[in-house]
């Protein structure tokens, strides 16, 4: 697979020229291009050749930041009103640029972000602002909750997630979200699965370091609606790994069961990796009452320093008839990924009922 940093090819940079001299027309384009493919252009990675694409911007349009913005903000309504241009993604350097030159001027960085994120994100942007001013900036997230455009109300929880990945942390929403709660709920009935997905992972951010909070939303929006409902399960999903007891309790999983699983057998009890992992098991529900179940495996996979580190996949979640045996067939992946490196010895898989461990069975991974 090519290089993600290949997206700035020269035609894209031809492309971008060409509307950069329809929004300012004195932009010299040769010096442009000039100023992109300098001498460190191929060594550049993709988050180097943003960063290095917003300098240039700062360069070669005005080296004011106001009448960058404005050049800017017109640029992004030429992009958007554009039918063939369907491209976002490479436009992230121009949040890049705002990141780096507006730190002194919050009013108009704000309003260049909220035109920005209508076209490309501006997630990772916003991260230091909210930083240097929580409150001041959190009054236009909160005001961006009730933007017309889904776009920006998904912006406006998901740039204030106390831990976004691959974005800067908020140790201050870490310690205390209170100033996210607002905007969460005015976003808890979104018409937009897009603007609901972001809720849930800010609401399971937040679960991270402050149960109670997640628990007393949980308590306060559970039958609001079928929106509701979604979100705070989605939302709810580290706590449901971790088996907290008042969580299962809320979603009617009862922590004490009278099923079994049995018959757990692996294909194979050594493997490769890079090869996949076959198992098969089979649940007996209790003969007294029918059981809503929520069926997970655990992995435990041997780290770098040789340490086991436990890692849970859902199943399934239903509601099971009371005296019947249902039989599950899985496979597991232990092919490298860029989230996952997987290292030989023992490892242990466990199948987990309701957050209790009910049968564990070790294999081998080889080098």
């Amino acid at each position: 697979m090519e290089p993600l940093k290949y997206v700035y090819s020269p035609a894209f940079i031809d492309s971008l020229i060409a509307f950069l001299k329809k929004v300012h027309p004195s932009l010299n384009k040769k010096a442009f291009a000039a100023a992109v493919f300098d001498a460190e252009w191929d060594n550049r990675e993709l988050k180097q050749r943003m960063k290095h694409l917003a300098h240039v911007l700062h360069q070669q349009l005005h080296q004011a930041y106001a009448k960058d913005i404005e050049t800017i903000i017109a640029l992004v309504h030429l992009l958007k009103a554009d039918r063939d241009n369907h491209q976002s993604f490479e436009y992230l350097f121009l949040a890049e640029y705002v990141e780096i030159y507006g730190q002194h001027d919050v009013v108009l960085s704000m309003k260049a972000i909220e035109e920005i994120t209508q076209y490309t994100s501006c997630e990772f942007a916003i991260r230091p602002f909210l930083i240097k001013h929580p409150e001041k900036v959190m009054k236009y997230m909160l005001k961006w909750s009730k933007h017309k455009h889904a776009s920006v109300r998904r912006f406006s929880s998901e740039g204030c997630r106390p831990r976004l990945p691959w974005g800067m942390a908020l140790p201050a929403f870490k310690k205390d979200p209170s100033l996210i709660l607002p905007v969460l709920e005015n976003l808890k009935t979104d018409e937009s699965l897009y603007v609901r997905k972001s809720v849930a992972n800010n609401l399971n951010d937040i679960a991270k370091d402050n149960p109670e909070v997640v628990i007393d939303l949980i308590k306060k929006w559970q039958g609001v609606s079928p929106y509701t409902d979604w979100i705070i399960k989605h939302g709810a999903r580290t706590l449901l790994k971790k088996a907290h007891a008042e969580v299962l309790g809320l979603f009617g999983l009862q922590t004490t069961l009278a099923c079994t699983v049995s018959n757990l057998t692996l294909i194979k009890n050594k493997i490769k990796i890079g090869d996949t992992l076959s198992f098969a098991f089979d649940l007996d529900t209790g003969s007294k009452a029918d059981a809503k179940l929520r069926i997970e495996f655990a992995v435990y996979y041997v780290k770098a320093g040789g340490k086991p580190s436990r890692k849970l996949f859902k199943i399934t979640e239903n509601t099971y008839q009371k005296g019947k045996r249902v039989s599950f067939n899985k496979k597991l992946s232990f092919k490298d990924l860029t989230t996952r490196k997987h290292y030989a010895g023992k490892h242990t898989i466990a199948i987990v009922v309701n957050g209790n461990e009910l049968i564990a069975s070790d294999f081998h991974l080889l080098g």
